[in-house]
Parts: C-alpha cells; structure tokens; sequence
C-alpha cells in the first residue's frame, strides 16, 4: 500500500505566561492537511538551531508555511526596524526563508500562507511594507475588531470574506479554482512591497494589494496565498481546492 504523505507545519515562537518558551502552530493548518490534502500533519520548530533544513526536507513530501502574529524582520529585505511593527520572530524567518529556497530547488511542495506567503517573497529577493494599510488607496486587511479594540469573539466574523481577488487568466491559480474571480478573508497588516526576482503574482485585491503567487520555474508546487486558506478548508470551496491541490502534489513524491 502507498503511504500517506507528510508535510511539515512550521512552528512559532511562542511564550506561555511571558515565561516558558514553546514552539506553537495552529491547529486549522493541521486540520486542513490531515482533513483535505489527505496528509500527516508534522509539526517542526521555527529555530535554526534544532531544525536542520536538508535533514527535514530528507523526511517529509511537502512544507507549510503558515501564518503568524509576528512580522518578518525588516532587515531581511534591507529595511529598518521599528518598535511599533513588533513582535518579530527572526527564528522562524531564518529557518522559514531556507525552507522556501531549499523546496523550490529541491521540487518539494510549498505553500505559504499569509506570513508564509511574506516569506516566500522575501526568499527570494521581494520586500513588504510593514503595514499595507498605510499605503494610498489602501483598505484595511486587518481582523475584524470590536469597539473597544478587541478582537471579535466570532471566528465566523474574523474569518468572513472580505473582499475580491482577480487571478490571471490561466494561471496556476485560475486552473486550480476554476475561475478568476474569488473572495478571501483578510487577517493580516505586513504586505508584499515589490515582488521577489522569481516571484509571479496571480492574485490581487482591488485594492491592489498582493494576494496570491507562484515561484516561476518551480519544480514542484510552490504557491503562496496572503488569506489565511487554513480556515474551513473541510467547506470553504476556494480553501478546499488549494489544499486538494497540494495534496495532489504531494502524492507525485510518495
């Protein structure tokens, strides 16, 4: 019999009573692989110091790259920090933008989302703006939050669509969903500034915001969403079909 594939879900740091240090991932992502891409959720800490990149890319068929309440780092794409776009996890950034380089070069499947989508393009050699909603034109792509500042109490409220995205016409995107026109939540503030070399964008807001790319002459699946695609992935129709096609993927290397 074919064994099931395993995809490595990277981990977050994560601080439990601002004293134990812990790796955190959610558990719609793990959900979703094991669920939808019909794959063994294997979580792995976003530390370079006990995940070695080639040792992991040895033992599982793909990498999620997930969302995070910490930013990329500013200096990765040569920009100067700042106190107010905190927390940062540089951890996870050097093992995160090492895994998005080693998968492509490796044809191993890659799917970024929302943070995971920000990393692929610093990857390769793209810059973010630290919050996209300052930008002219711009809607805000943040979560839902009440009156008084706090987030709302109801998944289905910050998880609900939020806006449209226009895909390019028979791109990789277009063929998985079957269309060109779809709608996404929006839970993020860090954006994509200007593309990496090797970055394609298929998707954008209207209000041109970077929502959706692909890393050109991939091997293997490399994709990149900036909605958060873990959310009801089980009903979601746009959400299922990403990750049945990285699942399907997966399945070319078992």
């Amino acid at each position: 019999m074919r064994r099931k594939p395993v995809v490595g879900v990277i981990g977050n740091a994560y601080r439990i009573e601002n004293r134990f240090t812990t790796q955190l991932v959610g558990e719609r992502n793990l959900r979703a692989v094991a669920d939808v891409a019909g794959a063994l959720p294997l979580m792995f800490a976003g530390s370079p110091e006990i995940t070695d990149v080639g040792a992991l890319l040895d033992v599982v068929d793909g990498i999620i790259l997930t969302g995070a309440r910490a930013n990329v780092h500013p200096t990765r794409f040569n920009t100067a920090p700042c106190e107010k776009h905190e927390p940062y996890d540089v951890s996870r950034d050097e093992v995160a933008l090492a895994l998005s380089e080693a998968c492509v070069a490796r044809g191993v499947p890659l799917f970024g989302i929302c943070r995971g989508l920000q990393e692929m393009n610093v990857a390769f050699g793209g810059s973010l703006h630290p919050e996209i909603r300052e930008l002219p034109g711009r809607m805000n792509h943040r979560m839902p939050r009440l009156e008084n500042g706090e987030i709302h109490p109801d998944p289905r409220v910050v998880f609900a669509d939020r806006h449209e995205v226009s895909l390019i016409p028979d791109g990789a995107f277009a063929k998985i969903l079957g269309c060109e026109k779809i709608r996404v939540n929006s839970l993020h503030g860090q954006g994509i500034l200007q593309p990496g070399k090797r970055v394609v964008v298929e998707g954008v807001a209207e209000d041109g915001t970077i929502e959706a790319i692909r890393i050109a002459d991939a091997p293997g699946f490399a994709l990149g969403v900036q909605w958060h695609a873990e959310y009801d992935a089980q009903r979601n129709p746009i959400n299922r079909a990403l990750f049945k096609a990285f699942g399907e993927a997966l399945m070319v290397r078992v």
